[in-house]
């Protein structure tokens, strides 16, 4: 467990750097474009790239599940067997639908190393590699929490109580 937290801390560590960019990035393009009249292509570029990252890491690494949007109502009308089975099945569909996917997503970003974008010149398979991460987050992440369905954890009721 001592692994998973510094990997957690690690990748919050790194969202984190690579999300001040993304601000950086956009103060010196508001501040090039606005204040002095003479926008920075390179700037553009790197903020919709950053942007791809810091989404597609964050949704993989940083969001935890009980963090994430759910539809809470009929969870929280079912008893708790109901509920196991449906985490099973949920989690059993979003993680076996990512595995299927991952293949051809790597094949895609494989290719897609032939291209680069235009002012940066940055192979468009790294900018598109964080979909790949989120695919492989996702099986680990229904594949660990099936694991804890079957052991009887997370099947608490969720939101508000009252």
């Amino acid at each position: 467990m001592k692994g998973l937290k510094w990997f957690k801390k690690a990748a919050d560590l790194f969202g984190g750097f690579m999300f001040l960019c993304l601000f950086l990035t956009f103060l010196v393009q508001i501040t090039a474009r606005f204040g002095f009249n003479r926008p920075l292509p390179w700037s553009d570029e790197l903020a919709v790239i950053l942007y791809i990252w810091v989404i597609l890491w964050a949704a993989a690494f940083m969001v935890p599940e009980k963090e994430q949007v759910v539809f809470d109502l009929i969870w929280n009308s079912v008893g708790r067997e109901s509920r196991r089975w449906m985490r099973i099945v949920g989690h059993a569909m979003v993680g076996g639908l990512a595995l299927v996917a991952i293949p051809a997503n790597w094949d895609y970003v494989h290719f897609m190393a032939r291209e680069s974008s235009p002012v940066l010149s940055i192979s468009f398979q790294w900018v598109f590699l964080p979909f790949v991460l989120l695919l492989i987050a996702l099986v680990v992440k229904s594949a660990w929490a099936i694991w804890g369905a079957m052991r009887g954890e997370g099947l608490e009721a969720q939101g508000i109580s009252g």
